[in-house]
């Protein structure tokens, strides 16, 4: 009797530890739906009639895929067209969008404009030199999206029925590493280079000869700000089934930082690309393997592209990316969304 009851206690356990990690779950999946629709909203409601219209977009806009991550000329609301209290509203919206990790580093990468204004004394050196864009209307449960972007930032989120997408994802950083000044030492994106030094420098001679593909770096990521990032032929460099689990395990370190600068939810869905891939990445290198050398790497999936560039202003700028092959600008969820919405007639 005594096993009976032990045994119904831990059934009993069971279903109320699954119920409520099925009611956590829903949580979280809501969570940053809700949390972004208030911020978005938030925003509009203090925004007057001129600045709605420059922020405002239907959701089929071609601009919603007009994306770059350098000081040119945009469509949207700069933050220095904002009042102060608006300005933090639309700070809000960025913070609804990463992690406290990801928003940590836009922010210490605007401020770099500071330092930069410094070296070259030109209005595109300007912290406020930030814009807002917002497709659709703000929904928890509808389609709609936004973008917050300006010099090294572009972070783009879709919304599609309270399910969230935030790709294409960049943060770049000029400089790399602060070299003198009271912020001396200073790099926004050290996790993002040291974490790959570590896997390239742990791959023997003859692995070295399959991941590193040029002893060159390019010029920049090599899909730039296209509308798709595609990269044409097959995959190279070294295939994560060629490395041993110690190898394996750093880069599974790399690719959970680019996890870690989103929220949970986003965070959760590039986990489970990573573990739907298997062994079945791909790392490859270009340029020097040392911290001072300009360098260059990528990481690829059927699902997913990470790129890394560190070779302008003689190799202290980074720009870094996270793509979404299938999903960028929510592609994916519209697709499944208007699928179900419309079925194909019969």
């Amino acid at each position: 009797m005594k096993f009976l009851k032990n045994a119904s206690l831990t059934v009993r356990m069971i279903i109320v530890a699954a119920t409520m990690a099925l009611l956590l779950g829903a949580y979280a999946k809501q969570q940053s739906a809700s949390i972004m629709t208030i911020a978005a909203k938030n925003f509009i409601n203090s925004l007057e009639p001129w600045q709605k219209t420059a922020v405002t977009f239907k959701m089929e806009d071609e601009e919603r895929s007009n994306w770059f991550y350098t000081p040119v000329p945009r469509k949207g609301l700069a933050l220095h067209d904002m009042k102060p209290y608006q300005r933090q509203l639309a700070m809000a919206m960025l913070g609804a969008g990463l992690s406290q990790r990801g928003f940590i580093k836009a922010v210490t990468i605007m401020s770099l404009d500071e330092i930069l204004l410094v070296v070259e004394p030109t209005p595109r050196r300007d912290p406020d030199n930030y814009y807002v864009s917002i497709f659709g209307e703000p929904s928890e449960t509808g389609d709609w999206g936004y973008r917050f972007e300006g010099h090294h930032v572009s972070q783009n989120f879709t919304l599609v029925n309270g399910k969230l997408q935030g790709a294409p994802s960049f943060f770049g950083s000029n400089p790399a590493e602060v070299k003198d000044g009271p912020r001396k030492g200073l790099r926004v994106l050290a996790n993002e280079e040291d974490l790959a030094l570590a896997v390239v420098n742990s791959l023997t001679p003859d692995e070295r000869k399959v991941a590193i593909y040029d002893a060159k770096a390019p010029g920049d990521i090599l899909t730039t700000n296209t509308r798709e990032a595609a990269l044409k032929g097959q995959p190279n460099g070294l295939s994560a089934s060629a490395m041993t689990p110690a190898q394996r395990t750093k880069l599974q370190d790399l690719l959970e930082e680019y996890c870690s600068n989103m929220p949970e939810e986003v965070a959760a869905l590039r986990e489970a690309q990573i573990k739907k891939a298997g062994t079945n990445i791909w790392f490859a290198w270009a340029g020097g393997t040392e911290r001072d050398q300009p360098n260059y790497y990528r990481v690829q999936t059927a699902d997913f592209l990470v790129e890394f560039d560190k070779t302008q202003s003689n190799g202290n700028h980074v720009h870094s990316v996270w793509r979404d092959l299938a999903g960028d600008f929510g592609r994916d969820l519209l697709k499944e969304h208007y699928a179900a919405s419309h079925p194909a007639a019969k």
